[in-house]
């Protein structure tokens, strides 16, 4: 697959850009708890340079560009450095992020980690693999056996016990909770069977899109909050739970009613 063999390129260029300036950038802030810094702007221009070369006539959702869209229907989604506020901090916990989606489905997703020199890469219906490695979700049967991992959106601060809220519960249901600060690597490490569970609010297509398709051709499962599947039309990532699907059900449950409590 074409594409695939372009996106992995394009995230090892951008992976190699983050570990080069690693503790030599600053920040600026976009929102008051949204930082931009140079790394993230040289990676998007690599990665969307490595792509718009071999796909002229593709679009592309970038998070630090403007929408391109175009009438093929191609769509290549990007994130440049997931993990913005860990990597302005020094803190090693950030990746590139790359989806691909076809007429609205994701084809192919990449996800390059350089701080442990990890590759996750898959293909819809061909599996998902780090570093050429087949992966697969836990076996984890209950969320009583589980470790699980969020994240908290933007508006932490103004919502801090909203979010701790579900954070808590979860504490009390399952083994631990962890906050790693990078979805697309919190829907990887899922995908390698490493935590069982994940939920968040507020993400962006780019956060999910190569993640999600890498966690599902795994084994695992990715809805909303509703339970309905997560599409580039839809939520975009607004609601996004996955699990390795034997804790689905259990955790709908557990977010439903506190969302229903929290009407």
């Amino acid at each position: 697959m074409k594409e695939l063999e372009v996106l992995k390129k394009a995230a090892l260029a951008g992976g190699k850009i983050l570990a080069a300036r690693f503790g030599k950038v600053g920040y600026r802030l976009k929102g008051r708890a949204n930082l931009l810094t140079e790394a993230d702007l040289a990676s998007e221009k690599a990665v969307i340079g490595i792509i718009r070369r071999a796909f002229p006539a593709d679009g592309f959702m970038a998070e630090e560009s403007p929408l391109e869209e175009t009438p093929n229907g191609r769509l290549w989604i990007i994130d440049p450095l997931d993990g913005t506020t860990n990597y302005a901090h020094g803190f090693p916990a950030a990746s590139v992020s790359i989806g691909f989606s076809e007429n609205g489905v994701i084809r192919a997703g990449g996800v390059c980690d350089p701080f442990r020199g990890e590759l996750f890469l898959a293909a819809k219906g061909r599996g998902a693999t780090v570093n050429g490695r087949r992966l697969r979700v836990s076996g984890a049967p209950s969320l009583s056996k589980s470790l699980l991992v969020t994240g908290f959106a933007y508006d932490r601060a103004e919502r801090a016990d909203f979010y701790c809220g579900f954070f808590s519960e979860f504490m009390r249901l399952s083994h631990d909770v962890r906050r790693m600060g990078s979805a697309s690597l919190d829907l990887c490490w899922l995908a390698a069977g490493r935590t069982d569970g994940y939920w968040e609010f507020g993400l962006k297509p780019w956060d999910v899109a190569a993640g999600k398709l890498i966690a599902e051709e795994a084994g695992g499962r990715v809805t909303d909050f509703a339970g309905k599947p997560w599409a580039v039309n839809a939520a975009m990532g607004s609601q996004t739970l996955a699990t390795n699907g034997r804790v689905h059900a259990q955790m709908l449950k557990v977010i439903r009613r506190r969302l229903g409590e929290a009407r």
